[in-house]
């Protein structure tokens, strides 16, 4: 997800005019801010920026990192004898393994599907076992 750096940000709405959906505004700061739900992730705001304000979220990953220990850190607190830390270490670690299978397993279908993105992604949908009735 593309995001605004406000340190270079000027506020001058070029990348408000390029985006195709509206996904960008400038907000109250005078600075733009991309709306994530609303973004396309085209790249176009990328390509417009004059001050290279509109940045990759690749620049974000040690900020989720820190984020995702914080979390569990956050709730680690609710453990107060080691065995039962060491338990919840072992969940947290399942947890993000899954996690880590649903990307590649989207990032191996996205691969697939580049011939034909349309047609390829329809077909890894089919393709995946039936969702089970959980409720």
């Amino acid at each position: 997800m593309p995001w605004v750096n406000h340190e270079m940000c000027t506020g001058c709405g070029i990348c408000i005019q390029e985006c195709p959906v509206g996904a960008i505004s400038i907000e109250d700061s005078g600075y733009a801010d991309i709306n994530e739900d609303d973004c396309i992730r085209c790249g176009k705001c990328h390509e417009v920026c004059p001050q290279e304000a509109v940045r990759h979220d690749g620049e974000k990953i040690p900020q989720e990192v820190a984020a995702n220990l914080r979390w569990v850190r956050k709730l680690l607190g609710h453990f107060q004898e080691s065995a039962e830390q060491a338990a919840f270490m072992e969940r947290m670690m399942r947890f993000f393994n899954k996690e880590r299978k649903v990307n590649e397993k989207t990032i191996d279908a996205i691969k697939a599907a580049k011939d034909d993105p349309v047609k390829g992604i329809d077909a890894a949908i089919r393709d995946l076992p039936a969702e089970r009735n959980t409720g």
